[in-house]
């Protein structure tokens, strides 16, 4: 019987998942450690003996590159060779490859010149900042950002020597991102900023930078557009209960996870990838995986607790999804915004969140902080996250027991009016 190969998704590797080894197919391994960390891995065979090859770690390296940095391994031992001996001249391969970019390839980036021994490329310069500076930074998804920045949006610069980026070099990836996409524009041209003065320090460069802004870049762009996501329209808090109701008498799995994301003050992400094993008596427990690299804990009001209940299997596996997709696996991610676009129109599920928050502001004496942790948002400064250690757990479950029954306050009526007759 043939192996099944390709068993993971892209979204399943960055979902809910337990300790362990999860496999694609073929080799391929996910390793989830205890912390959460996720990293990859080539199991293969090689003149008699099994051996383990490390791929890179999820945030650097997604299903797609783990799938072909096997396949290329598996060539290599098709050919007599030892990947994990062929790994330097492998390394160098993957290196001078990159991720199209449409928008810079349309506007002719300069090709990359060829490399002086011993001269560091923009690339190398790069991960060796991050690398100096990931230590102070809250968590993976910074790395993961300055890195999907290179890789991503400086691609067709990336492989030149860091002493030969210039102003044309820095505005042929800038530049095609700066009226598109300005954010992401932004973020790269101060990151190259920071890289080339790092170069500098290190002796690998010398002179003015290039990606520098006041009296350099600022009279070659046009001013950069405002932040172009936006808020998230949120539903005003009045209308909230009417809502509810009606959500009440829609059926499926969808309204089911509204409304728990509702009750619950939550990112439709922890809602959709939320397992029976983070469920407890009346707290939801997620892990550092889960959020924003910090564990967090939610009270579960009344109005939670009863979604649960009328959803929960008679023998809940800790691992199974609380609100599965219609295949059995995670929930699209649409599936809420679109019934929300029948129920409300104009409104979002993460709006919801700025809902609460303007509830509890304006008719509550809950305090800011307490509010604040509701909604898993860090509190304070650094200096003072580190002198408290606790999470505020019995004030919020009266916040959230509060918001909940406010939310259902219309749902109930019905009920009372009918068993009052």
């Amino acid at each position: 019987m043939a192996k099944v190969s390709r068993k993971l998704t892209d979204r399943g590797v960055r979902g809910a998942l337990a300790e362990g080894r999860h496999a694609d197919g073929d080799g391929l391994y996910l390793v989830v450690a205890a912390s959460g960390a996720r990293s990859w891995i080539f199991r293969y065979m090689y003149q008699g003996r099994r051996r383990d090859m490390g791929l890179g770690s999820l945030s650097d390296i997604s299903l797609v590159e783990a799938r072909d940095a096997c396949d290329a391994a598996r060539r290599s031992i098709r050919s007599g060779v030892d990947p994990l001996q062929a790994r330097p001249a492998a390394s160098t391969a993957t290196a001078s490859r990159s991720r199209p970019v449409r928008t810079a390839s349309a506007q002719g980036a300069p090709a990359p010149t060829a490399r002086t021994s011993g001269e560091p490329t923009l690339l190398e310069c790069w991960t060796d900042y991050v690398t100096a500076q990931e230590g102070g930074w809250r968590g993976r998804k910074t790395k993961a950002g300055w890195m999907r920045s290179i890789n991503r949006h400086a691609a067709p610069i990336k492989d030149r020597p860091v002493r030969s980026i210039d102003v044309d070099a820095v505005m042929s990836v800038v530049e095609p991102l700066w009226l598109t996409k300005a954010e992401s524009a932004g973020k790269l041209r101060e990151r190259i900023e920071r890289v080339l003065d790092y170069a500098r320090v290190r002796g690998h460069r010398d002179g003015a930078n290039p990606a520098v802004w006041k009296g350099n870049l600022f009279y070659l762009l046009p001013p950069r557009p405002r932040l172009q996501r936006g808020h998230m329209p949120s539903m005003p808090y009045e209308d909230i209960p009417g809502f509810m109701a009606r959500l009440a008498r829609s059926g499926g799995m969808s309204a089911r996870a509204l409304e728990f994301t509702v009750l619950t003050v939550a990112r439709e992400t922890m809602t959709l990838e939320a397992t029976w094993g983070e469920m407890g008596v009346d707290l939801w427990v997620l892990g550092a995986a889960r959020m924003k690299e910090r564990p967090f804990r939610q009270p579960l009001s009344s109005g939670a607790l009863a979604v649960l209940d009328a959803l929960r299997p008679e023998r809940p596996r800790p691992n199974d999804l609380v609100f599965p997709g219609q295949k059995g696996g995670v929930m699209s991610n649409m599936a809420m915004d679109m019934l929300l676009r029948d129920l409300a129109p104009g409104y979002t599920p993460h709006g919801m969140r700025s809902s609460f928050r303007d509830w509890a502001g304006d008719e509550t004496e809950f305090a800011k902080e307490v509010i604040e942790e509701c909604m898993a948002h860090a509190v304070g400064d650094e200096t003072e996250r580190a002198y408290r250690r606790r999470d505020a757990l019995r004030k919020r479950r009266d916040v959230l027991q509060a918001w909940s029954d406010y939310c259902l306050s219309e749902v109930r009526v019905p009920e009372a009016t009918a068993a009052a007759a």
